[in-house]
């Protein structure tokens, strides 16, 4: 398994890449908006503190989503980091 940060419209996204089945899921993401950044480590329940707005700068965002470790919620995870740099958006 792998995690690792994608580009995308306006920001980029955290995903997970599943190794039975090479299966891409979004666990979290950055937008960039008029006040700074948006930042969201998704999960299986409501969690409204896994969001945050208005974050100074890409690389605050991008630490915020990984201090949850969204990926931790899919079995064979433990120990997995996300891979440094970005990728760009697939076309």
């Amino acid at each position: 398994m792998k995690a690792y940060w994608c580009e995308r419209r306006k920001g980029e996204r955290l995903v997970l890449v599943l190794d039975e089945t090479d299966e891409e899921i979004e666990i979290g993401g950055v937008r960039e908006t008029k006040r700074g950044y948006d930042a969201f480590a998704k999960t299986f329940g409501y969690d409204p503190g896994r969001a945050q707005k208005g974050i100074g700068t890409i690389e605050e965002a991008r630490s915020f989503v990984e201090s949850f470790r969204p990926w931790e919620m899919y079995q064979g995870t433990q120990g997995l980091s996300v891979e440094p740099g970005v990728r760009p958006a697939a076309e």
